[in-house]
């Protein structure tokens, strides 16, 4: 019997990847979902899922947690600034608790993106490559719900913003990363980097026309500065700081930073990843 435990269970992606190592046929009762409020933990442990609490700022009840886990999927913090010390607490605790293998939530070409994410990713795979545990690599693209937000904005204005320019984005659906995690975590044997990116490549014009196709409602594109677009989100509501990394994503978006030809998402989860219009349609809906 393998034990398999998923870091950040009760969140978007982290309870996506419990969902799909059951789909793939792991029974419940080997699935250890760490979390940090079992509150939000009830339907797992109603699904018979082991439910253990631990927070990423906690070692000892990260070790707590790991121990008897063979293969651990480290879904990356939400804390932007705090996710490299957050990492090294699991690892640390996965390394004493004897965890055979990890599979960690990277970003889309890591050790060369210009994205400013590209840092806090790559100091994690380098904690990895140094704890002696096997590993896998799963260097995530662009998330399409990450254009939800802005989708809603649009469809009241009839305009999306951005600074991408012509710039592709090969998104794919959160429960797309979920499904190839799953598939890694069950299958791979510890080396493999695998570069996940979506099967279309679309621009902004492309998602503005997606928000259309998907809501009936007309919405065109405008393009702006890195420095207008910032300007333009501050006066949203969105903190200067947020707004800036918002802003300079969209830079390395005209970089190349989240196009990718490769097919290893595909190839982990048997079919293409789901379209954008699909993604919105059903958020939106």
């Amino acid at each position: 019997m393998t034990t398999y435990a998923v870091t950040g269970a009760t969140g978007a992606l982290g309870g996506l990847a419990v969902d799909a190592l059951i789909a793939r046929g792991v029974a419940p009762a080997d699935i250890v979902a760490v979390v940090r409020n079992t509150a939000k933990a009830r339907s797992l442990q109603s699904a018979g899922v082991t439910v253990r609490v631990a927070d990423y700022t906690d070692p000892a009840a990260l070790q707590t947690a790991l121990t008897g886990v063979d293969r651990l999927l480290l879904v990356s913090s939400s804390e932007v600034g705090q996710r490299l010390p957050q990492h090294r607490n699991v690892i640390d605790a996965a390394v004493t608790a004897g965890v055979g293998l990890i599979a960690y939530t990277s970003l889309l070409r890591a050790d060369s993106t210009p994205l400013a994410l590209r840092e806090e990713h790559l100091g994690t795979e380098k904690l990895l490559a140094a704890s002696g545990i096997p590993t896998v690599l799963l260097r995530n693209g662009w998330y399409w719900e990450n254009f939800l937000s802005g989708a809603q904005a649009a469809l009241e204005s009839g305009v999306l913003y951005g600074a991408g320019g012509d710039g592709k984005i090969a998104g794919a659906a959160r429960a797309d990363y979920a499904g190839a995690a799953a598939a890694a975590l069950v299958t791979a044997t510890g080396g493999e980097v695998y570069e996940l990116a979506g099967s279309e490549h679309l621009d902004y014009a492309a998602i503005a026309a997606a928000i259309t196709e998907a809501t009936g409602t007309a919405v065109a594109y405008q393009n702006l500065t890195e420095a207008d677009y910032a300007a333009a989100l501050e006066k949203s509501g969105i903190p200067a700081q947020f707004a800036g990394f918002l802003a300079g994503t969209d830079t390395g978006i005209t970089q190349g930073a989240l196009d990718s030809e490769s097919t290893a998402l595909q190839t982990l989860v048997g079919r293409p990843s789901t379209p954008l219009v699909e993604v919105l349609r059903t958020a939106l809906a």
